[in-house]
């Protein structure tokens, strides 16, 4: 596979180690408690499956459980904030974003307070947890709010580089990171810096733009389309906002075509922010890989990624979709 190599990727692309992106989450939380006496870490009693419960059982004096109670746990962080702490909330995406998104636009975003949120369990790969745990709508809540950095990491590495950039950072972040273990493409040397995409892959025929997990997926599907004579342009688009006009803007007039894969919805998710930025700096031909206008449902996280097109053989198909529609 041809992919840059001051991207500093793993060696084998094809058989990576796995890990859970929410693993990433809490080694930075336990970084930020040991090197930043600032850092407070709050729950909505799921410290096990966000990986706070690292920071309750080493740092307890840092760690706060509020109970299921995401609206207090979102006022509570900024009441935390106007008092020089850095708090980090940590929950399930579809809870924080749904039950508190009024505390994080009017209290947090609009009040323009330093508070990090931790959404975990975002995608479909949640598997089992179904429907009601999947969060697949988060990303366009998020990045409506005025003020609010968005950030979908591909793996535990990537993910560790953002809760500590959040840490540095002053104003709202939203991490979004998932809960079954997922492939491992990153190192400590590959390039990560918010506002930044970053282009794993080069090639002139369509550029793949993904976030998550469907940055390995799309590598291995433009490793496959290269086989068949097709040259894709794989970028890491791990900042939703803000987003990088500029490198997608350069993919859109190089290659003529684009094709986005996340999993989230199709609607307004990175889809729908690549879309703004290329329909106004260089309309091309673009599909969008996501979750349908459906909600999730119980079953194997791999299975689940299949059954809703979150796959290498679906991006072949749009790539090849969207070439046609260039060729016209």
């Amino acid at each position: 596979m041809k992919v840059e190599k001051e991207m500093h990727l793993v060696e084998d692309l094809h058989q990576p180690q796995e890990k859970p992106t929410r693993d990433g989450y809490g080694d930075g939380l336990l970084f930020l408690c040991e090197t930043n006496p600032n850092v407070v870490v709050l729950d909505a009693d799921l410290a096990k499956s966000t990986r706070t419960v690292w920071v309750r059982d080493k740092y307890p004096e840092r760690f706060i459980d509020m109970g299921i109670s995401e609206q207090d746990m979102l006022g509570t962080a900024g009441g935390l904030s106007l008092g020089g702490k850095i708090p980090f909330v940590s929950t399930y995406g579809v809870f924080v974003a749904g039950r508190a998104w009024d505390q994080i636009r009017t209290t947090v975003c609009y009040g323009g307070l330093n508070v990090k949120i931790g959404g975990a369990h975002g995608g479909i790969s949640v598997g089992p947890d179904g429907a009601t745990h999947q969060s697949l709508e988060e990303i366009p809540l998020m990045r409506v709010l005025p003020g609010m950095t968005v950030i979908a990491p591909t793996d535990c590495h990537e993910t560790k580089k953002a809760t500590l950039w959040a840490a540095e950072y002053t104003g709202p972040v939203y991490l979004r990171f998932g809960r079954e273990a997922v492939p491992i493409i990153t190192t400590e040397k590959t390039p990560f810096t918010v506002g930044k995409a970053e282009t794993y892959r080069q090639g002139d025929d369509c550029a793949i733009v993904a976030c998550g997990t469907l940055v390995w997926l799309a590598l291995l599907a433009s490793d496959e389309l290269e086989k068949e004579g097709i040259q894709c342009r794989v970028i890491n688009n791990h900042t939703i906002k803000p987003i990088d006009k500029k490198t997608l803007a350069k993919a859109a007039r190089e290659c003529g075509c684009m094709v986005t894969a996340e999993e989230h919805s199709i609607f307004g998710g990175l889809g729908g922010a690549v879309a703004e930025v290329i329909c106004q700096e260089h309309p091309v031909p673009l599909r969008i890989i996501g979750i349908e206008d459906r909600f999730g449902e119980s079953g194997e996280p791999w299975e689940l990624m299949e059954e809703f097109g979150m796959s290498k053989d679906n991006i072949k198909k749009k790539v090849k979709e969207v070439l046609k529609m260039k060729k016209k």
